[in-house]
């Protein structure tokens, strides 16, 4: 998968962006996010990304000084700008730097896409797969659904679930003719990124994790999952062995866990057999530790983080939805009248003057 890097100040314009790109489908993933040039600089060194999304208003080194140095030092990097100023300026330092496109805010999700498609297409005209073999986007767009379930059930300590999504893969490779060995290729580089992303957001070490595919290991769909499945085994021990036997549960990463997948469907039925608690203990001591249960500490971010988006008049309130994890645009707006005493519609209109409580931490 090629790696993006988005730069930009405003936290709320990153989620946007990170919402609206078909990143798996298009075979792309987002390595890393910078709030400013200078930043932005230093990770593509540590990243290497193929794709930078770029503001260009930012304060310090803003989109003109980054997009200068990446021309001189990186000019293999394709670069995407994406700016509220409709300043013709700005358009012409985009152009002369060999921005691939100049996107004005509100973004439009097809547009976005459009100009992804056109990055992958010209990175698979310059780069092939080891072996001489051609990136396929049919793979890459088959495997997006199930590379999300696998994310849940990896996240659960679901070995069973992970087992049977894989032997999923599997299949849907083989129905769709695709068990040539640069199909096989790619789709095992692309689980294997896969299990790396999921072993270092859960703190694991992915030193040993192999890099180089045994030829044997491409001969069939069915070797090529084998192979993953002893892998992806291997990394699901290793995290129930961190979990499981800690002398005690850090509420401190539990709530990091909600932290990072409050708008997806986190429970506490979820939360304790990731943990290996009952779901009454960690009940008990994280509202002890935090002052609330843990239903009302995600609702609470989502309210927050939703207040904060109806902020900016530019996003349109179906998507501040979504973002904050409703999918239900009408459920949402219940909730958080319920919550704020005031709909979405009107508390834009007010500018979001209202306060809330934080829990503690």
């Amino acid at each position: 998968m090629h790696k993006v890097l988005l730069v930009d100040d405003e936290s709320w314009n990153r989620d946007i962006v990170r919402t609206f790109g078909a990143w798996e489908a298009l075979g792309l993933e987002i390595a890393g996010e910078a709030e400013d040039g200078q930043e932005a600089l230093r990770l593509v060194s540590e990243l290497t990304p193929q794709i930078i999304i770029t503001d260009m208003r930012m304060p310090g080194t803003d989109g003109v000084m980054l997009m200068n140095e990446l021309h001189a030092r990186f000019p293999e990097i394709k670069v995407i700008v994406i700016s509220g100023y409709d300043d013709f300026k700005y358009a012409q330092s985009a152009i002369r730097y060999g921005a691939m496109d100049y996107l004005l805010k509100p973004i439009d999700p097809a547009e976005l896409n459009a100009v992804l498609r056109k990055c992958v297409k010209e990175l698979e005209e310059a780069f092939s797969i080891p072996g001489g073999y051609a990136l396929d986007l049919g793979v890459s767009f088959s495997l997006a659904q199930h590379k999300q379930l696998i994310k849940v059930h990896f996240n659960e300590l679901n070995s069973e679930g992970v087992s049977s999504v894989l032997d999923a893969v599997g299949k849907e490779l083989e129905q769709a003719g695709a068990g040539k060995p640069g199909a096989l290729r790619q789709a095992a580089g692309e689980m294997l990124l896969l299990l790396k992303e999921l072993m270092h957001g859960n703190g694991l070490e992915d030193d040993g994790l192999v890099t180089e595919l045994p030829q044997e290991v491409l001969q069939s769909g069915s070797s090529m999952i084998a192979f993953l499945k002893g892998l992806y085994t291997a990394g699901l021990e290793q995290l129930i062995g961190q979990r499981k036997f800690k002398n005690k549960l850090n509420l401190e990463e539990v709530r990091q866990y909600i932290d990072a997948h409050f708008a997806e469907a986190v429970t506490l039925e979820a939360l304790a057999r990731a943990f290996f608690v009952s779901k009454e203990y960690l009940s008990k001591v994280f509202k002890l530790e935090y002052g609330c249960n843990v239903t009302d500490y995600i609702l609470h971010l989502r309210m927050e983080k939703a207040k904060a988006w109806l902020a900016e008049e530019s996003i349109p309130i179906k998507t501040v939805a979504e973002l904050s994890g409703y999918e239900d645009v009408g459920y949402f707006y219940r909730v958080f009248k319920k919550h704020y005493g005031i709909a979405p519609g009107e508390m834009r209109k007010q500018g979001g003057g209202l306060k809330m409580s934080n829990p503690k931490g």
